[in-house]
């Protein structure tokens, strides 16, 4: 790294430091806050809570690190150029393709880590924020209340009248458990249940009872002398992940495409855009001291919009969107700074 590129590369840091710190906040109050809506259905401790936060880190990097590299190029060249610096380095010989050329290296591998994070790192994360919070309704269900409204086992809804703390005798007293699905409505009474825990598999064991099936053309009333529901408990330290699998599903669910494309090119949008952010930053401030903030939204607002509209054909979308950002930015930056100086 020459002189003349570190020195723009220290400017470049002072401003991206600043802006992603400011970004990193905001996002971060946004994901404690949907944090804050897992607790009403759970109860976590301080300790889980961070561990949550950081099964989320992942995502609020992605988000914020890209767009702060991009606005944080253009404003620390913007300022440069107000204060003529830019203009006397380049009227002193420096060629403007080269210090290009360095800012083009260092997104390159800021996209590849970026890269790594949404299709790697991200994925295990989301698995494990979703294998941790299963498993802390799982072990809600171990703790049902008797006289309490909205508890669940499973998917049924349960109710139940008293609790026996005598080892010998059935722990719940008089269940209701509610259940509906596409197939109709089931409601089960019994006496007395117990809450077992089987190999990872909650299982209640209900005593005498009815259940009641529900659905538009059939009432079905039948009497059991026992019966056992059971509800695989998620969050084993044994169960298999693998992220291919997980962007696998991208060819068969909408939403995993969206997400394939959203991830990809957010990751990508660095590289595709420094040289955009180059272009608004480097101007003759008396002349042009306006464009870059239009620029920079603008910009912004293209190629996010670009990916909402086509995020559904991930392989059609990544490479058609990226080039056209990036060709766009080679053409600006060739017609806006290199015929220049």
């Amino acid at each position: 790294m020459n002189r003349v590129n570190k020195y723009f590369f220290s400017s470049f840091l002072t401003t991206f430091a600043s802006l992603f710190a400011t970004l990193f906040l905001i996002m971060s109050i946004v994901f404690f806050i949907q944090i804050a809506r897992i607790t009403s259905y759970i109860e976590i401790s301080f300790g889980e809570l961070i561990k949550l936060y950081v099964f989320m880190l992942p995502q609020i990097l992605l988000f914020t690190i890209p767009i702060s590299f991009f606005v944080s190029v253009a404003m620390s060249f913007f300022r440069l150029s107000k204060e003529n610096e830019s203009t006397v380095i380049f009227t002193l010989g420096q060629n403007p393709k080269k210090i290009a050329n360095f800012f083009l290296s260092v997104s390159f591998i800021l996209s590849a880590i970026m890269l790594i994070n949404s299709l790697v790192v991200m994925p295990i994360a989301e698995h494990l924020n979703d294998r941790f919070i299963e498993y802390k309704k799982t072990k809600l269900s171990l703790n049902i209340k008797p006289s309490e409204f909205g508890q669940k086992f499973g998917d049924w809804m349960v109710f139940i009248e008293a609790q026996n703390d005598n080892n010998q005798t059935a722990k719940y007293e008089n269940i209701v458990m509610y259940n509906i699905s596409d197939e109709g409505e089931k409601l089960i009474t019994s006496l007395s249940a117990d809450i077992v825990n089987n190999n990872s598999n909650l299982e209640l064991l209900l005593g005498s009872g009815k259940m009641y099936t529900i659905n538009p053309k059939l009432w079905h009333i039948s009497n059991y002398d026992s019966m056992t529901i059971r509800t695989l408990m998620q969050g084993g330290k044994d169960d298999e992940y693998s992220f291919k699998d997980y962007w696998a599903q991208s060819l068969k669910s909408d939403k995993r495409a969206k997400d394939l494309s959203i991830y990809v090119l957010v990751a990508l949008f660095p590289l595709a855009s420094v040289l955009f952010a180059m272009s608004f930053g480097i101007v003759t401030y008396r002349y042009e001291k306006g464009i870059i903030y239009f620029g920079i939204f603008g910009v912004l607002f293209v190629y996010f919009a670009l990916i909402m509209v086509f995020a559904k054909q991930p392989f059609y979308a990544i490479p058609a969107i990226f080039a056209l950002t990036f060709i766009g930015s080679l053409i600006a930056f060739k017609k806006k700074v290199l015929n220049k100086y």
